[in-house]
């Protein structure tokens, strides 16, 4: 008992300390807020205390590629326009902080009770479903053609609700495989190392590659498809643009269209907890295949 107390204090120490560390950093070059540092600080903790690499390793991989894909097309006039039109800037927030892995951290609490290796596919699918929609975000901003409404196919402007380029949906695929691969190479065990009745090697990473890539690619899309529906969008007063944020121009914007209370933060959570549910159902199919 003493022996788990011991380890259960070093991790949280060490989750204290790096966390800090990657906070304070992104605080300062201006990839979180401070609302996002301190709810970044304690999830990241949450995460090490709780978790083995693959929970806080999916989640340091979703933010850093996510802000270096930001900070790399920050200045591309496309981009400007499109996020003139987003609720949030790239500097995220709390809000953002706790919609893209707040359901990873109660799946990571629910896998330290309950050890399964549905809550690590679960857990995979959400990671893959937000990485994919940012990566979508981030880079299909620059796509030659205009976006196409994914509930009608007729075109809208950059940076619209439930716009889809086939340039932003390669990026979301990408995305979300990246997710895959880098729970392979952190959550799979070699064939040596593997316990009996638990797959290893390259079939285990394979699943956790098919899952992510298609769980995250429906989540992606079923972020632009809540997006297009019932996510709250209104009309500035003053210059008449369409924009995800309830004031505009310094006045109160006109809602029209949309649920008041689904916010684009909602929206990722609800998407993700979608492709989460999706990953579960894909990693046990693959699974009963394996072993």
């Amino acid at each position: 008992m003493a022996g788990i107390m011991e380890e259960w204090w070093l991790r949280l120490l060490a989750g204290l300390l790096g966390s800090g560390l990657i906070a304070a950093a992104a605080y300062r070059g201006r990839a979180l807020s401070a609302s996002g540092a301190w709810s970044a600080l304690a999830m990241g903790t949450g995460f090490v205390t709780l978790g083995e690499p693959v929970w806080f390793g999916l989640l340091i991989a979703f933010f850093v590629s996510s802000t270096l894909w930001s900070r790399w097309k920050r200045k591309h006039r496309a981009k400007a326009e499109a996020e003139a039109k987003y609720e949030k800037t790239g500097r995220r927030d709390a809000g953002q902080v706790w919609a893209n892995g707040g359901a990873g951290l109660l799946l990571c609490a629910a896998h330290a009770l309950w050890p399964g290796e549905g809550w690590v596919f679960a857990y995979v699918g959400v990671m893959a479903a937000v990485n994919a929609d940012t990566w979508a975000t981030e880079i299909g901003a620059l796509s030659r053609s205009a976006p196409r409404l994914v509930t009608s196919g007729k075109p809208v402007a950059p940076g619209t609700s439930g716009g889809v380029t086939p340039l932003g949906s390669a990026a979301a695929l990408a995305g979300a495989v990246f997710i895959g691969a880098v729970a392979a190479l952190l959550a799979v065990p070699q064939p040596a190392e593997a316990a009996a009745g638990t797959p290893g090697g390259g079939a285990a990473a394979a699943a956790y590659i098919a899952a992510a890539a298609a769980a995250g690619l429906a989540g992606a899309f079923a972020d632009s498809l809540l997006g297009a529906t019932g996510q709250a969008m209104f009309r500035c007063r003053v210059c008449g643009s369409e924009t995800e944020r309830a004031a505009h121009c310094g006045s109160a914007a006109e809602r029209v269209r949309g649920f008041a209370w689904l916010n684009n933060d909602r929206v990722n959570l609800l998407s993700s907890l979608f492709a989460g549910a999706l990953a579960w159902a894909i990693g046990y199919m693959l699974l009963k295949a394996i072993i």
